[in-house]
């Protein structure tokens, strides 16, 4: 186990194959799930990152352990269950973008319950991080999040949410009380635009930020896209252009940046730089194909940002 880590994660990580664009059926293999690939976002920048979840006793479990090493992620809180499968997951493009298919029903990190934590690993960190996909996987690993941010915050371990809206996990309902419940306890809030205009019924970026506000949320990065970040601390906010790119395929475009964004926390930046950095690393990360062959390196992103 590694002592001292900087961030963990925690959450489903899925094998991903990418249709090749104009060659259907054709498919690049590569890894997906949000929570992993912050994981390996913050990893390539020089955190010290930990993972926790369960895989499969499977060829695709097989090869996350060996990415997950090769990326420098601690995997001493990942189990192995060998009577589930480790998730999988298909990306078509359409003439509407991206279409998502799912082999994920009782997947192994699904299976995950609040005794299995490793809640040293948790308790050692500095920053926590997971996601409302997480906690839509199953009712068992939705508990598993509480447990660990519960754990965390015993500790004085910083927690990082990202709200990541999948409404085919689960009903609207249950997801806007989960994700209220959840913001309450974050101190860093990363939710997309679209997901709250959803949770919320609210549609302007700074009457959404208020709401993030009064759920609890201490700090929030409304992330919009290709117009870049609203940010808050409670105090003051700052609207952080988007930058121009080529863009190519949006996947884990918000994972790495929630990756990049504790990462530089972790460094000692202060919240303004570790948004505008994790905002231009998220731009860079959509000029290639696949959730995790694009992430960047920090000095991609320095030099995106002009040094």
């Amino acid at each position: 186990m590694a002592a001292g880590v900087d961030i963990v994660a925690l959450g489903e990580p899925l094998y991903e194959f990418s249709e090749i664009p104009g060659q259907p059926g054709r498919y690049l293999q590569g890894f997906g799930g949000d929570t992993t690939n912050a994981a390996i976002a913050a990893a390539r920048q020089g955190a010290k990152v930990a993972y926790v979840t369960r895989l499969g006793k499977d060829e695709f479990g097989r090869q996350f352990l060996d990415l997950w090493r090769k990326e420098g992620v601690d995997v001493s809180g990942v189990g192995i269950d060998a009577e589930a499968p480790t998730a999988v997951y298909f990306i078509h493009y359409g003439a509407q973008g991206h279409v998502f298919s799912y082999l994920r029903t009782g997947s192994a990190a699904s299976r995950m319950r609040p005794d299995q934590l490793p809640l040293e690993l948790i308790a050692g960190a500095r920053y926590f991080h997971t996601s409302a996909i997480s906690q839509a996987i199953s009712a068992s690993a939705c508990d598993a999040v509480f447990a660990a941010i519960e754990a965390a915050k015993a500790a004085h371990v910083a927690v990082a949410y990202d709200s990541n809206l999948r409404l085919r996990l689960w009903p609207l309902a249950r997801a806007k009380a989960v994700i209220a419940a959840t913001v309450a306890l974050a101190d860093y809030f990363l939710p997309s635009l679209d997901d709250v205009q959803v949770l919320s019924g609210l549609q302007r970026p700074e009457a959404i930020v208020d709401w993030c506000h009064d759920l609890g949320a201490r700090h929030v990065a409304l992330k919009l896209g290709a117009d870049g970040v609203l940010a808050s601390d409670g105090h003051g906010r700052q609207r952080i252009a988007g930058h121009k790119v080529d863009c190519v395929d949006a996947t884990g475009a918000g994972d790495c940046f929630a990756g990049c964004f504790l990462a530089c926390l972790a460094k000692g930046e202060d919240f303004w730089y570790a948004v505008r950095y994790a905002n231009a690393a998220a731009a860079l990360t959509t000029t290639g194909f696949g959730a995790v062959a694009p992430l960047p390196r920090p000095q991609a992103v320095r030099a995106l940002l002009g040094g």
